[in-house]
């Protein structure tokens, strides 16, 4: 094939015979003699597109693609498909990877309990290790560069007196990777993250009764060990009751400032109203009279508790213990549903009011959500719990406890909702922070949980489902391809990754995956020997994906377009030179 033709698939090129209708034609030389023409046929790339990659028609075109062969070329060659280094320093499971935002560098976490910090450059290569072992951490499982790439939070389990396992999250500074502070964190998969530069976000878990408790979310300076004495080093930011056994876990913080603005729309009806106003990729945001009317109201889970005829809380639960006595309670109540009750019962009346209006006012609000998962049947993770973080409570500064709070204050309710109908295995962000990607395995359509410590079956089959976290809404149908088999009653994550064009998750079949966001299909499976924990695309250039895997290594893929561009970048040898001087000559 001539140097002026794109290198195509062969499955493309007997396609494009099949468009071209010549029945002579045997060989792909003269395909390549047409091929000006066929390159500007855009009904005809239009066609083999939506047939190659089995897109359904009513599916627009990228809305920043100038035309079909381009958006055709850019799923065939921009893809992170192609393994290009396998990282093995490791010697145990690899659970997490984390990019600096500047992509230079990234981190990794394993069951061998170290962090590795790697750079990122034409090969990849180690640049630090941290042995956690020296602090009673028995594994490493979680990272996350705060904002500025200076500090990197590092979450663990920690092994703690008569081996029990709690969490810990320690800071270490990426100028001389000294470990900064540590910071307990109950349960150990709340994992942590960071709110600002400096302030991270812990959490703590108090036992209430059997399956009932109250998680309490903790803002902590990072720079703990060296702050003054005068000066708050930690605040409390929230205190939630858990009802069934459930807990808060995975938090982590959205930024609501770009949501006027995303890198991409995935509602193709606003894609084609922004396009109308707007140029490719300067999308605007929705009218003002949608911006001035939510879409949704905020309803938090403990509103949406029955409220037996409008009887206060504090009599409604008077008159439980009174039907108790006199035997009214039929059939009688168990052990677990008593306490459920009761716990129900008392939150009514000690908790705060929601946040009146969750949605940013504009869009150079300050605000910001925390998203963490939750539940309330059952143990498992099986909702999205999410609260709005004000300006005022972003700081350590005034009272260790927050903001004073009456007697009937004593809980903080959820701002909103979203339940999974299944178990949660994993969440993710757009890099705007507009969408909110979620991995779960999905119960039966029509389960009911009689014991909250024995949770439904769940499917072998991922869905990765996309929420707008402007609109609170489900967007798009679940993304699958992906599988797992851990069962239900045993706690696991699976990490996915999204940046601006795509998606990518682990699996437990040994592979990880890539979806396109906007056409919402699977575009390539990425090999490892064991299962897949976490995938991570470089923030600065999604053409390059790392994949963790519990065969202990990391492997490092890139797209067919930017494996071209690297290798003509590497310095060709003297002797190859030389060899193709006198071959000129000759």
């Amino acid at each position: 094939m001539d140097s002026g033709c794109p290198r195509l698939p062969d499955t493309v090129l007997f396609e494009i015979f099949l468009y071209l209708d010549h029945a002579d034609v045997l060989s792909v030389g003269l395909v390549c003699q047409q091929w000006r023409a066929v390159a500007r046929d855009e009904f005809l790339w239009k066609e083999l597109f939506y047939r190659y990659y089995r897109v359904s028609r009513d599916v627009p075109r990228h809305p920043g693609a100038v035309s079909w062969y381009d958006e055709f070329q850019r799923l065939y060659d921009t893809i992170p498909c192609v393994e290009v280094q396998v990282l093995k320093e490791h010697n145990d499971q690899v659970l997490h990877l984390s990019f600096s935002h500047s992509g230079c560098l990234f981190a990794s976490c394993s069951k061998d309990c170290t962090v590795k910090i790697w750079s990122n450059e034409l090969d990849i290569s180690l640049q630090h290790s941290s042995n956690m072992r020296p602090y009673n951490w028995s594994y490493t499982q979680f990272s996350q560069f705060n904002s500025d790439d200076s500090l990197l939070l590092v979450s663990g389990v920690f092994v703690g007196p008569h081996n029990s396992s709690s969490g810990e999250i320690a800071v270490i500074s990426m100028e001389n990777f000294t470990l900064l502070s540590r910071v307990r964190n109950k349960p150990y998969d709340v994992f942590g993250c960071w709110l600002n530069e400096t302030n991270l976000i812990s959490g703590n878990l108090h036992r209430i009764g059997r399956i009932t408790s109250c998680s309490v979310l903790w803002l902590n300076n990072a720079f703990q060990g060296i702050e003054s004495e005068n000066v708050n080093v930690v605040k409390r930011l929230f205190k939630i009751q858990n009802l069934n056994a459930s807990t808060i876990r995975t938090v982590m913080v959205a930024d609501c400032s770009r949501y006027d603005s995303p890198d991409l729309l995935l509602d193709y009806e606003e894609q084609l109203a922004a396009s109308s106003t707007c140029p490719v990729f300067d999308l605007g945001s929705d009218s003002e009279e949608e911006e001035a009317k939510p879409k949704w109201p905020p309803e938090p889970a403990v509103q949406e508790l029955p409220d037996a005829e409008g009887v206060p809380a504090e009599h409604g639960l008077q008159q439980l213990f009174d039907d108790i006595m006199e035997g009214r309670v039929r059939p009688a109540m168990t052990e677990t549903d008593l306490e459920t009750k009761v716990a129900e019962l008392f939150v009514r009346n000690r908790t705060k009011p929601p946040e009146p209006n969750l949605l940013p006012i504009d869009s150079n609000s300050k605000t910001k959500y925390l998203i963490f998962t939750t539940g309330c049947l059952t143990y498992s993770p099986h909702q999205i719990g999410i609260k709005r973080i004000l300006p005022h409570q972003m700081t350590t500064a005034g009272p260790v406890l927050g903001e004073e709070r009456r007697s009937d204050e004593f809980f903080d309710s959820l701002d909103h909702v979203i339940d999974i109908h299944g178990h949660i295995i994993g969440m993710g962000l757009s890099p705007d922070h507009r969408y909110l990607y979620v991995n779960s395995r999905a119960w039966p359509r029509d389960c009911v949980i009689s014991d909250p410590m024995q949770p439904p079956p769940i499917a072998e089959e991922i869905d990765l489902h996309v929420f707008d976290l402007k609109t609170m809404k489900e967007v798009k149908r679940a993304l699958r391809a992906h599988r797992a088999y851990t069962p239900n009653e045993e706690c696991f994550f699976i990490f996915l990754d999204v940046s601006r064009d795509f998606v990518a998750s682990g699996a437990e079949d040994r592979h990880g995956y890539i979806w396109d966001r906007h056409y919402n299909i699977c575009l390539a499976k990425l090999q490892h020997d064991n299962v897949v924990n976490s995938v991570a695309f470089s923030p600065v250039e999604q053409e390059l994906l790392l994949t963790a895997s519990d065969d202990t290594t990391i492997k490092v893929w890139r797209s067919p377009r930017a494996l071209r561009i690297r290798q003509a970048r590497r310095p060709r040898s003297r002797k190859l030179l030389f060899s193709w001087l006198m071959n000129q000559k000759s």
